[in-house]
């Protein structure tokens, strides 16, 4: 039996926010990688993959629980692992070799056997005739290639790579997936084991032996497949696109509600998703009259699973669709609102919005309770903060409008900055702030 190269032991992680308190973005991590595997890390856009893939390099420490590397708990960095980021991170003023080099910086070898093992990598990763090159001379495709051969020279046994094709055209990811695999399955990438964040599940399926799917943030581990297709694999095959609509239908399954402090602010992350988009969802959703195959939808919209679950999850979240074993439905209401007139709809998008978001009903009664029915952002930030990231905050905040507007639930003034009730008699400019 393979053993394993790298563990995690009920890994948590928090952030501080403002006023001090823990936002939790990772939440009992137990994971392990076995020589020989390929693993892909899958979940909802924010929901701590990276977070995750930093703390098994030991660049970030994990609040608590610990990471082990041969069996050795790592209190820093990692020695056995190296890094492929998404953004490539090369040294502009150095060329292709030097930046290859620098992946043994800190290794004790003489400097010509240096140069000697950056030369027999940069030929393996395709890049031979392009040593004394500048990252400016080079297209999007070559550049990840440097990066893979500066994380692959110091020989590691791990290698980690956080959305490696995400910053590629669609031509040149293609291209440089299938060169990794047939590197890794001819054995010529120095490494015994992959860890990769992605948010494609078609790339999981195509590259990895396990798919770890981990829930939206505090991420735990809601499930572990094992990729058991023969290489190399048919994105067309039945059994492949079985195992994509397998994983589908788990990302968009319904995860129990978590508790909370205060479980009427924060019940679950609004995503931001634009009316517009929504309404045609629902409309799309109607004009099929029956149930869609989720992955089957997505394919059929070209979209990426990061713009496609927002969408799905926000027409769950107000009832409008249901979702179970990898299909969608409209509801009753969900045929309501797309066979309605357009201030039918608001009416109907209105009773929603308050049924099944608690923020809404947490800032309608605020608003309600001052005698100028008005109220600062700031006020409703703070709030956030205890819950959300700075960055989730904002999102939160931008939806919240975006979704009160549409609705005519309560509007907000961009110059004043606050929040208001639509009533006749109140004027913005004329308001004195109470605040």
């Amino acid at each position: 039996m393979a053993k394993d190269i790298l563990t995690t032991h009920n890994v948590f992680r928090f952030f501080e926010t403002k006023e001090g308190g823990q936002l939790p973005v990772l939440s009992e991590i137990n994971l392990g990688i076995k020589e020989g595997e390929f693993v892909s890390l899958l979940g909802p856009s924010g929901s701590g993959k990276s977070t995750l893939l930093r703390i098994m390099a030991g660049l970030i420490k994990p609040s608590s629980g610990t990471v082990a590397y041969l069996g050795e708990r790592i209190e820093g960095i990692n020695p056995g692992v190296s890094m492929v980021f998404q953004s490539f991170a090369l040294f502009p003023w150095l060329t292709v070799l030097e930046n290859v080099m620098m992946g043994l910086e800190d290794k004790p070898f003489p400097k010509e056997e240096k140069r000697e093992r950056a030369i027999k990598m940069i030929d393996i990763i395709g890049l031979d005739g392009f040593e004394n090159a500048y990252p400016k001379e080079l297209s999007g495709g070559m550049k990840q290639r440097v990066g893979l051969g500066r994380a692959l020279v110091s020989e590691p046994d791990i290698l980690l790579m956080d959305e490696p094709f995400s910053a590629l055209d669609v031509l040149t990811a293609e291209n440089l997936r299938r060169d990794i695999l047939d590197l890794w399955h001819e054995g010529k990438i120095p490494a015994k084991c992959i860890v990769m964040v992605t948010h494609g599940i078609e790339e999981a399926v195509l590259m990895s032996d396990r798919v770890v799917i981990l829930s939206k943030s505090p991420a735990r581990i809601r499930e572990q497949i094992a990729i058991n297709l023969k290489r190399p694999r048919d994105s067309k095959h039945p059994s492949f696109e079985k195992m994509l609509d397998r994983i589908y239908s788990l990302l968009m399954q319904p995860e129990k509600k978590q508790f909370y402090p205060d479980q009427n602010i924060k019940d679950e992350l609004i995503h931001f998703v634009a009316i517009g988009a929504l309404t045609g969802f629902l409309e799309l959703l109607a004009d099929f009259k029956e149930k869609q195959d989720l992955y089957a939808l997505a394919e059929k919209l070209s979209m990426e699973i990061d713009d496609f679950v927002p969408i799905v999850d926000s027409a769950s979240l107000l009832q409008f669709t249901k979702v179970e074993t990898g299909d969608i439905e409209l509801t009753k209401k969900g045929f309501e609102f797309a066979e309605a007139s357009v201030l039918d709809r608001k009416k109907i998008f209105k009773e929603q919005f308050v049924a099944n978001v608690p923020l809404a009903r947490k800032i309608l009664t605020v608003l309600e309770s001052k005698s100028n029915h008005h109220m600062n952002y700031e006020f409703f930030e703070d709030m956030l903060e205890k819950y959300f990231s700075a960055e989730n905050v904002e999102k939160q905040i931008d939806t919240l409008i975006d979704w009160g507007r549409y609705s005519e639930l309560f509007a907000y003034n961009e110059v004043s900055g606050q929040f208001y009730l639509e009533q006749g008699e109140f004027e913005i400019e004329e308001e004195k702030d109470e605040n």
